[in-house]
């Protein structure tokens, strides 16, 4: 299986500091502290974590999907990650996942249960476990 490579650099001190990552793809960002506790615009740690989630997600129930006989034409998925102090240290808490889907032939009852049941399965999720992972799915 392959093994997935990025990289960051921090400079500076915590709140007056800045950073930068790039993945082997060519993916890159910058984040600073205002990114990721405060209300500042640019990318954070937890917006990677909530891409690799939504699309490990998506790409699970689609394959669960198609276990089921019912392959999906179109799945949708965002996710919100949240991180919040718990017990004076930064904690990622929540990961809400919202799954929209164009799936010929599948009941939304179906279609709820395989997406939670999809949510304890993927890869991603299970890296999270010590986070509470919710998943709102809807037919489209």
């Amino acid at each position: 299986m392959p093994t997935s490579k990025a990289s960051a650099t921090w400079t500076g001190g915590l709140k007056g500091g800045k950073g930068s990552y790039q993945g082997a793809s060519g993916i890159t960002g910058a984040y600073t502290f205002a990114t990721r506790f405060e209300s500042g615009s640019g990318s954070n740690p937890e917006e990677l974590l909530a891409a690799a989630e939504a699309s490990c997600f998506s790409m699970a129930l689609s394959g669960n999907l198609e276990k089921n006989g019912t392959p999906p034409t179109k799945l949708e998925t965002s996710a919100a990650c949240t991180v919040e102090k718990v017990d004076d240290t930064m904690t990622i808490t929540r990961m809400e996942l919202r799954v929209q889907g164009a799936v010929p032939g599948i009941d939304a009852a179906t279609f709820t249960r395989i997406a939670n049941e999809t949510r304890d399965g993927c890869p991603v999720s299970r890296a999270l476990k010590g986070v509470k992972i919710t998943v709102t799915a809807e037919l489209s």
